[in-house]
């Protein structure tokens, strides 16, 4: 029921992207996609900056804030947006799927890679995602084809971040920072690239988002301990304060949990009067002290939120809302990282 209850949430979220179908779909046809990416071609790029895309934009109350361009990168994974029920669907989304396409740009790309724009430039691949339905069939005779599923995303994955460090990082530093099914490859691109790696030195951290990460899958990266803590690990799941689901109850590790408005493992528990900005379903505005956050666990607790309409809204899982709770907080602290990073004397090679 749970899980019925995760995909209606994931629904509604999208609904705002999926609304934008006929505003945008002629101009994503135009683009002629290949089921094979070619990370060569910026069609193959939800966000890069040699084009413009929404992780370039801002809510109305930044507009003051540009974007710089000399500073750090972000590879940013997105999540899931390959959510089509109807029949039939394939295990892996294709890159010709303009709805999935508009989907990832107007939902994920515009609400949470764009939290990261103060930072620097933002590439996020395109990649033959896993559908949706590739996390519930654990246990059940189509686990191996959705691990298949996941295989096949993540070589996508490492494929687009192997051609970023050979034709864009130049030696810049960089962020990584993914949500939900971006967080499932996000984890072992770390493990891969940077843990124990002579890459580590150029991450100034890691936001490793909606998914549960064992601590002890790292030898040398560890989670973040304070706000200004760089090459290191940030990550949260959001559910209702007092609620556990079976599957967190059943894991054989305690999480990596972040306060994502403390940043600090000494201060676990923080009100929502502390909450400088949440991006509800209106992207272009910020409302302050919409909820607060507390670490239990393994996973982030919050209370129910304060906004308008808020009465009407009461679900157990916060999943699709990590990012969009946290925003400006997560914004102003990719900040601070980075300025951390930049001033302690670390390589820094401008492009």
């Amino acid at each position: 029921m749970r899980f019925i209850k995760f995909i209606l949430l994931l629904f509604i979220i999208s609904s705002c992207a999926q609304s934008n179908y006929s505003k945008f779909s002629s101009s994503y046809e135009k683009e002629g996609y290949s089921d094979v990416p070619d990370y060569s071609n910026l069609i193959y790029w939800a966000a890069h900056p040699n084009k413009k895309d929404p992780s370039d934009s801002l809510p109305e109350a930044l507009a003051n804030q540009f974007q710089p361009r000399d500073k750090v990168d972000v590879f940013f994974i997105h999540p899931t947006t390959y959510l089509d029920t109807s029949k039939p669907y394939g295990w892996n989304a294709s890159l010709k799927d303009i709805k999935t396409n508009i989907i990832t740009d107007y939902g994920t790309i515009l609400n949470q890679a764009s939290i990261f724009n103060i930072a620097g430039r933002v590439f996020a691949p395109r990649y033959r995602q896993a559908h949706i339905k590739s996390y519930s069939p654990i246990g059940h005779s189509d686990t191996l084809i959705a691990l298949a599923a996941f295989e096949l995303a993540y070589q996508d994955v490492k494929k687009a971040f192997e051609y970023y460090m050979a034709h864009d990082n130049n030696g810049r530093p960089m962020i990584i920072a993914s949500h939900s099914q971006g967080s499932t490859h996000a984890k072992r691109l770390l493990k891969e690239f940077f843990d124990n790696q002579p890459l580590a030195k150029k991450l100034v951290a890691a936001y490793i988002v909606g998914m549960a990460i064992n601590p002890a899958d790292y030898t040398q990266l560890k989670p973040c301990a304070t706000p200004t803590s760089t090459g290191c690990i940030c990550a949260w799941r959001t559910f209702k304060d007092g609620d556990t689901p079976d599957w967190v109850s059943k894991e054989t590790y305690t999480s990596i949990v972040t306060n994502p408005l403390s940043w600090s493992d000494q201060i676990t528990s923080i009100e929502r009067k502390d909450n400088p900005g949440t991006v509800l379903y209106n992207y272009k505005k910020i409302t302050p002290q919409v909820s607060g956050a507390i670490n239990h666990e393994g996973i982030l607790w919050i209370k129910k939120p304060h906004f308008f309409g808020s009465f009407l809204y009461n679900p157990p899982n916060y999943h699709f809302a990590d990012y969009n709770l946290f925003y400006l907080s997560v914004r102003n602290n990719v900040a601070e990282r980075v300025n951390t990073y930049l001033s302690v004397g670390q390589h820094y090679i401008k492009k």
